[in-house]
């Protein structure tokens, strides 16, 4: 899925030159298209879900994908009919790391508020980042080639109710760190000609490098130690990280088997990639006759 069109960018060619002054043109797109691609993901997941939306007590809307107020959050709030007084947080600019972020605040938010269930909605679409090539920043152009739009939602509670609400996954623990070194490694800044992205050549080399150390803080407290005993859903920042990593903690193959299907078929969607990959394991392995991901924890 890709909202911009040839008919949208001959109308717009300003969003096809490399710095031409186009955000109030890539604004009046993405604040109204972007609450719409995220309520048509939260209708399948409250669908799926079973219950009805008047059960919904927090929103938490994530998008790197254009700024206004109000919010997206506001406007999905409207656009799906829910209750006045659900508790919404929007999330913008987080880029690539959201997709895990999003979960940890729902976790947090479904733990401590007895009874709530969270819905959180990622939704991007990359009209605010598109621009043509430019060969003075071809780190520019390697994000052209990643991104994609997509949105997908899901429900997020504690203490689901026994023959009522089916858990898909349940949230064991949270956790985030900063790398080192890692400054300026992925920029992301708005400016007149829209949301500018730069990466370093080395982010691949930056991620595997650090990969080890920062799962084994993250694991330890839980006893895991073998890469290979967990399913991975990892966000897809391109196919030389995907690689390095593999390499970095000899990982068997089929355990990146669900991100690299998602970067093949999706793109890299920014926030709402760990989301379509949780959905695309799921489905895998229900097609395989598992009763669970059939790759451990």
């Amino acid at each position: 899925y890709m909202h911009l069109t040839e008919e949208i960018l001959k109308e717009n060619p300003n969003i096809c030159a490399y710095m031409e002054p186009s955000l109030d043109v890539r604004q009046d797109i993405v604040v109204v298209e972007v609450p719409k691609l995220g309520k048509e993901a939260a209708l399948k997941a409250i669908k799926e879900w079973g219950q009805p939306k008047s059960k919904i007590t927090h929103l938490v809307f994530c998008t790197t994908s254009g700024v206004d107020m109000p919010g997206a959050d506001y406007q999905l709030t409207k656009l799906l009919g829910l209750r006045s007084s659900v508790k919404r947080f929007m999330m913008y600019q987080q880029g690539c790391f959201a997709g895990g972020t999003i979960l940890r605040m729902a976790k947090d938010l479904a733990e401590n508020n007895a009874g709530a269930r969270v819905l959180v909605v990622c939704s991007e679409i990359t009209a605010v980042t598109f621009r043509g090539p430019n060969d003075t920043h071809l780190d520019s152009l390697v994000g052209q080639a990643l991104f994609g739009d997509g949105a997908a939602a899901v429900i997020v509670g504690a203490d689901p109710v026994v023959g009522v609400e089916r858990p898909l996954f349940q949230l064991v623990s949270a956790a985030q760190t900063i790398l080192p070194d890692s400054d300026g490694a992925i920029d992301g800044h708005l400016r007149e000609v829209g949301l500018t992205f730069h990466l370093l050549k080395d982010v691949p080399g930056l991620i595997s490098k650090n990969i080890e150390k920062s799962l084994k803080e993250a694991f330890e407290p839980l006893g895991i130690s073998d890469w290979n005993s967990i399913f991975w859903i990892a966000h897809p920042g391109g196919p030389a990280i995907l690689d390095q990593v593999e390499a970095k903690l000899s990982l068997k193959p089929e355990k990146l088997r669900s991100t690299r299907h998602v970067l093949s078929e999706y793109g890299n969607m920014s926030s709402a990639c760990v989301l379509f990959i949780l959905d695309e394991m799921r489905k895998s392995s229900a097609q395989d006759g598992m009763s669970s991901t059939g790759e451990g924890l």
